[in-house]
């Protein structure tokens, strides 16, 4: 999904309580992860890996010069012949510290073992920030949570494109004093997309 299709998106949530929810989830991932210089982790569970997710942070960080942003996908399948950003796998929560952010990812229940890998992380310092269909022991674990009941008007990956674009429009301004590349194409957008004026 594109800058637009975002612009558009929100223009039609306007007055829903998504707006508010994504930003705020979202503001809560980017603080951690800057604040703590980085160290952004991103799971999902056995059956789903959130690889859009995990592409549109990349380029959020890319574009909004917060480099933080950009997670490491943990992935239940990674082989040792993966490319290395593919290679990673769960070991990599157990050997999660202090100062790092983990995001789970989770359409449906993540199952024990994942659950357990989840606790065990939360209790060595790292904050655990959950984005789920609905409330669970996830959620309940985590610092920060984002529940995408089923039947919402929205579905977990409408969130997800919300949230990744939130996270990069409320880094904070380069230090440059110009306009980031983002703020320009989204005031763009809004102008493409604005009705024409009425004429009477």
């Amino acid at each position: 999904m594109d800058a637009v299709r975002v612009a558009l998106l929100r223009e039609v949530l306007a007055g829903t309580e998504w707006l508010g929810a994504t930003r705020r989830f979202a503001g809560a991932l980017r603080a951690s992860a800057v604040s703590h210089g980085g160290g952004l982790l991103l799971v999902g569970t056995r059956e789903y890996e959130p690889w859009h997710l995990t592409a549109h942070l990349v380029d959020e960080a890319a574009w909004s010069g917060t480099p933080e942003l950009a997670p490491t996908l943990v992935r239940h399948h990674a082989r040792a012949s993966d490319p290395a950003h593919l290679a990673v796998g769960l070991g990599r929560l157990a050997a999660a510290r202090r100062g790092e952010t983990l995001l789970v990812v989770s359409p449906a229940g993540p199952g024990a073992p994942l659950l357990e890998r989840v606790h065990d992380a939360r209790r060595a310092g790292v904050t655990v920030l959950a984005l789920a269909a609905g409330e669970g022991e996830l959620t309940a674990m985590a610092h920060e949570t984002l529940a995408v009941p089923e039947g919402s008007a929205l579905d977990l990956d409408t969130v997800q494109h919300l949230v990744s674009a939130a996270a990069g429009e409320n880094a904070l301004p380069s230090s440059r004093g110009r306009r980031r590349f983002r703020d320009r194409l989204s005031r763009l957008a809004e102008s493409l997309t604005a009705p024409p004026p009425l004429r009477w």
